[in-house]
């Protein structure tokens, strides 16, 4: 895997090197279920106009250029609802979606209420259905967009999302939750599975949501495809959960079933067992923070400091830039670009 992701990269850095940066646009978004605006990042396939910004670039992280304001090329495009992961914002994926917006993809990021690095609490957070209502409500306001609207193609309309967003992406396309189910894992595996004890605490209380409001279908139904980057919540489910799960689903895990992350391990939970017609990728050497941007010279020492690593520490032998090349042409290929 690791070479086939090496060379996966090189082609996509050779045909995209002399291309100009993607479109951005970068406003807010008025959510009802939350009583607030949330701070939404749209890249598309730009022809022309605006101006050239370096963005979601930091001590620890490299960013990637766009053109804030650019004309959107013309003709239909494929959309891309992307979920972020619980305490990041939508700019860890931004060499993501600024590359699928490079092949012609719109791609609407939200920053969620309450899962944000600067705005986080567990508790409301971990109430997965509003996430599922921020790209809704994202998605009614981009097709009524006059500048968008003539512009998507309804027929290739993907959520896609990493971490705890993986889960989101999964419940747009019509996966279920279970309560029962995932508060049961968490009280066997308190003290394995990552974050388990912060969700059953006095706090939080993951067992005391009324589980017909976690439980409920939160599908969207313009919603084609589904690419879940090392999804949450992957634990407890049943065959009941994934029946009306759209046939098109692309799931990315990270690392080989004796070190993965237990949260997002969809094959241990058994829910890979439950997908049979999916499209699987996993990815080793690599860990669930490969996902996150590529880290500058001296990142690991700047985390280490603030007791934040190993956000930038990859396991040894791991190409992060090959890994990410290879997902943006796997989630591409999805979209048929």
């Amino acid at each position: 895997m690791k070479a086939q992701a090496t060379a996966i990269a090189l082609m996509f850095t050779a045909s995209t090197a002399m291309a100009d940066p993607a479109g951005l646009r970068q406003t807010e978004m008025y959510m009802p279920h939350h009583d607030t605006n949330a701070s939404v990042t749209i890249w598309y396939p730009n022809s022309g106009g605006g101006d050239h910004e370096r963005v979601a670039e930091s001590p620890v992280f490299k960013g990637v250029d766009a053109i804030i304001n650019a004309d959107i090329q013309s003709g239909t495009h494929p959309v891309v609802m992307f979920s972020h992961g619980m305490g990041g914002t939508s700019r860890a994926q931004a060499w993501l979606a600024s590359a699928l917006a490079d092949r012609a993809a719109i791609v609407v990021s939200v920053d969620h209420a309450h899962s944000t690095w600067k705005d986080f609490n567990m508790a409301e957070g971990v109430k997965h259905w509003t996430r599922a209502a921020d790209l809704t409500v994202a998605l009614d306001q981009l097709l009524a967009d006059p500048d968008f609207e003539g512009h998507i193609d309804p027929s290739r309309i993907m959520a896609a999302g990493f971490s705890y967003g993986g889960w989101t992406a999964l419940s747009l396309g019509g996966m279920t939750g279970d309560l029962a189910g995932i508060v049961e894992t968490c009280t066997d595996y308190i003290d394995t599975m990552e974050a388990c004890d912060m969700l059953l605490s006095d706090k939080v209380n993951m067992q005391g949501i009324d589980a017909s409001v976690w439980n409920a279908s939160y599908a969207d139904a313009r919603i084609t495809h589904v690419a879940a980057i090392d999804p949450g919540f992957v634990w407890g489910l049943r065959a009941s959960n994934v029946a009306d799960l759209v046939p098109d689903v692309l799931m990315i895990g990270f690392g080989t079933r004796t070190d993965r992350m237990s949260a997002t391990n969809f094959d241990d939970s058994g829910l890979a067992d439950l997908l049979p017609d999916a499209k699987f990728m996993r990815f080793d050497p690599a860990f669930h923070f490969t996902a996150m941007p590529l880290c500058k010279p001296g990142a690991e020492e700047i985390l280490i400091a603030e007791n934040d690593d190993p956000v930038c520490t990859d396991p040894v032998g791991t190409d992060r830039a090959a890994v990410h090349g290879a997902i943006i042409q796997a989630v591409a290929g999805e979209l048929g670009l």
